[in-house]
């Protein structure tokens, strides 16, 4: 489900105050750090990310394979930190506005 721009918005805006939920180090995105993501977007469906590392297209080749191994949006890249997004089919918890 893409977002539209001001679902995005609202989500960056609770985004903000987040602080980062899962961490990728120096061994970079391995199986374990995908599963840890997957079920922090299964309980919080917000969560940052914070990317070890100093190249800048490793970091957006990253933030890529994490939305897609995850099946979440990302909602912001700034920096070495990533939010993404994926809705709880169960027991949404965030109201997200009509598009």
């Amino acid at each position: 489900m893409p977002l539209s721009n001001v679902q995005t918005r609202y989500l960056r805006g609770l985004a903000h105050a987040l602080r980062p939920t899962v961490m990728i180090g120096a061994k970079g995105l391995t199986d374990a750090v995908v599963a840890e993501l997957d079920l922090a977007l299964a309980h919080h469906e917000l969560v940052k990310v914070h990317v070890a590392g100093d190249d800048r297209e490793a970091r957006a080749a990253a933030a890529d394979e994490l939305s897609r191994r995850c099946g979440a949006e990302v909602v912001q890249k700034i920096g070495k930190m990533i939010c993404l997004y994926r809705r709880n089919p169960d027991s949404p918890g965030i109201d997200l506005p009509k598009r």
